[in-house]
C-alpha cells in the first residue's frame, strides 16, 4: 500500500496579557475555579465586551514574524455552538477578515527543511474548561476562570508529511512566541495546544484516492503529537483497506488521542462552517491597524529564534549550545549578559546550557529564577581562566553560589578550593611523584606516553585536588626531558 501522509496543524496559543480578551478579569493560570469572572467573561446579559490593545498588539507581533500580511481593517465575528465550557453559547472569533494572513514558517526536520503555508492567524476568546470525576460521586463540573483568555490561532496549509514534522513544526512556532515574548508556550498548562487535521493520499491503480479528515484533539506535548498522529496513520491506512471510504463517500470527524491507552477515539462528527452561523459581533466595531502603527511593531520586534542560531554559531558555539540558547529567550539574555562581562563565548554557553541547566532542572526551576547573576557567572568563569579553581572545581562552587547566593571568591575562600599554582610552590608535589612511580619515569622517557597521565593523577591526589593541572602537566615534562 502506497501512500502519503498530509497534515496541517491548528495551533492555539493563549496570550500573555495581564488581562482576559473582553474584560478585565486577570489573565492567569489555575486558582480557585470560578473566582476570576465577570458579567463579560460569563455571558451575563447587559454585559459588552471591550477589545485588549495588548492582546491586538501581540497577535500582530507573531503574525509578522510569521511572515503574514496585517490586515489594515480587522473584525470580530460570533461563532454559535453550545458547549458547557462556553457559557455565552457563541464565541467572539474572527471569520472572513483575521488579523494576519498569507505567512509562511520553514521548520528544520531530520530530513532538510520543510516550508510550511500559513494560512491565516486570528484571534478569539478561550472557552472555559471542563472538570470530570469530582468528589466521591463522579460529579463534573465547569470552570470558567479560562473563559475569555486570548487566543492567537495559527492555521496551516496540509504541507507537512509525517508526524516528525507535524511535532517539529509546533515547536518552531512555540520558540518564535516565547522569543517575542507573547506567550510562555506551556504546552503541559494549556498556553500552546494543537490540533491536527490528517489524511492520507493512497495511491492505487494509478489513481490517487484521499481518505476522509480527522481533527485530532487533546495533545499537549510534542510526544503526543508524535504517537497520536503515528497511531492515526495506521488507524486510517487500516480503514482504507477494510472500507475504501475516501473524503467524498465519509464525513469528516473528531477524534481525541487517549494518552493512557496510546489510541484514538471519536468524540464527534465534525461541524461545518455553516453549522456555526458566523455573523459580524454587534458590539464590537471593526479595528483599523494603519501601517504606522504594524511598521512600529516590526521594528520592535525581537531577535527571532533562528537568527540568533545563526548569529551563535558564528561566534564558535556548537550547534547544540546554540540550538538551547535560540530556544530560550530568558537563557539568550543571560547568554549575552555574561558575555558583555568580557566572558569567553563558547565557554559561558557551553557552561550555561550544562551546569546551569542542570541546576534549573533539578530544582525544577523556570529558566528566570536562576538565582545566580550574570556578572557572578562570569567572575566564576575568570577564576578557571585565571587558574585559580579547576573545572570541576568550579562545578562545585556554581552550585554553591546558587544556593546561598555568595559570590564565586568567597566561596573558593572559605573552602580553600584555591588551586596551587607557580612552579616553586608545584615542584615538591612533582618530584615526589617522581620519585615514588620511578617505572611511570621510566616508561614515560622510553615513549609511553599514556605514562604521564598516572604521574598527573599523582600529583593531584599528593596535592588533594588543588595542583594547576595544566601548569603540572608542563613542569612534569620539564622534569622527564632533564
Amino acid at each position: 500500500m502506497k501512500y502519503d501522509v498530509v497534515i496541517g496543524c491548528e495551533v492555539h496559543v493563549q496570550l500573555a496579557t495581564k488581562s482576559k480578551m473582553f474584560c478585565s478579569c486577570p489573565n492567569k493560570f489555575g486558582g480557585e475555579p470560578n473566582t476570576r469572572v465577570c458579567p463579560v467573561c460569563l455571558g451575563l446579559p447587559g454585559s459588552l465586551p471591550v477589545p485588549n490593545s495588548a492582546a491586538l498588539e501581540m497577535a500582530v507581533k507573531a503574525g509578522l514574524a510569521l511572515g503574514c500580511s496585517i490586515a489594515p481593517i480587522t473584525k470580530f465575528d460570533r461563532k454559535n455552538y453550545m458547549y458547557p465550557d462556553l457559557p455565552k453559547a457563541y464565541q467572539i472569533s474572527q471569520y472572513d477578515i483575521p488579523i494576519a494572513v498569507d505567512g509562511k514558517l520553514s521548520v528544520r526536520t531530520g530530513e532538510g527543511e520543510r516550508e510550511v503555508r500559513i494560512i491565516r492567524a486570528h484571534l478569539e476568546e478561550d472557552a472555559g474548561k471542563n472538570v470530570h470525576a469530582l468528589g466521591a460521586d463522579g460529579r463534573s463540573g465547569v470552570d470558567y476562570n479560562r473563559a475569555g483568555t486570548p487566543l492567537l490561532e495559527i492555521v496551516s496549509e496540509p504541507d507537512l508529511r509525517s508526524p516528525a514534522e507535524a511535532a517539529a513544526y509546533v515547536a518552531s512556532i512555540r520558540e518564535i512566541v516565547r522569543a517575542l515574548d507573547v506567550s510562555d508556550g506551556n504546552m503541559e498548562e494549556g498556553s500552546l495546544r494543537c490540533d491536527a487535521n490528517i489524511n492520507l493520499w493512497v495511491y492505487e491503480g494509478g489513481v490517487k484516492h484521499a481518505t476522509p479528515i480527522v481533527e485530532l484533539k487533546n495533545m499537549n506535548s510534542f510526544k503526543s503529537i508524535r504517537q497520536a498522529l503515528e497511531y492515526e496513520v495506521e488507524r486510517q491506512a487500516d480503514e482504507w483497506r477494510e472500507a475504501r471510504l475516501t473524503m467524498e463517500k465519509g464525513s469528516k470527524r473528531t477524534r481525541g488521542w487517549n494518552e493512557e491507552r496510546g489510541v484514538t477515539v471519536l468524540l464527534r462528527v465534525k461541524e461545518e462552517e455553516a453549522d456555526y452561523r458566523y455573523f459580524p459581533e454587534p458590539d464590537i466595531r471593526p479595528i483599523a491597524l494603519d501601517r504606522e502603527y504594524v511598521e512600529g511593531l516590526r521594528s520592535s520586534l525581537a531577535e527571532l529564534p533562528e537568527a540568533r542560531r545563526e548569529r551563535y554559531r558564528k561566534l564558535g558555539i556548537s550547534a547544540q549550545d546554540a540550538e538551547g540558547l535560540a530556544a530560550s529567550s530568558v537563557l539568550a539574555f543571560y547568554f549575552e549578559s555574561v558575555v558583555e562581562e568580557q566572558a569567553d563565548a563558547k565557554k559561558a554557553a557551553s557552561w550555561i546550557m550544562g551546569e546551569v541547566r542542570k541546576y534549573l532542572n533539578e530544582k525544577g526551576l523556570a529558566d528566570e529564577d536562576y538565582p545566580v547573576k550574570a556578572p557572578a557567572l562570569a567572575r566564576l568563569l575568570a577564576l578557571i581562566e585565571q587558574g585559580t579553581i579547576s573545572n570541576t572545581q568550579a562545578k562545585v562552587v556554581l552550585v554553591a553560589m546558587a544556593d546561598s547566593g555568595k559570590s564565586a571568591d568567597d566561596i573558593v575562600r572559605e573552602q580553600g578550593l584555591a588551586q596551587i599554582s607557580g612552579e616553586a610552590a608545584l615542584l615538591e608535589f612533582v618530584e615526589k611523584a617522581l620519585i615514588e612511580n620511578p617505572d611511570s619515569a621510566a616508561n614515560y622517557r622510553a615513549g609511553k606516553e599514556k605514562a604521564l597521565g598516572h604521574l598527573m593523577g599523582q600529583v593531584m591526589k599528593l596535592s588533594r585536588g588543588k595542583a594547576n593541572p595544566q601548569e603540572v602537566e608542563k613542569l612534569l615534562k620539564k622534569r622527564l626531558s632533564e
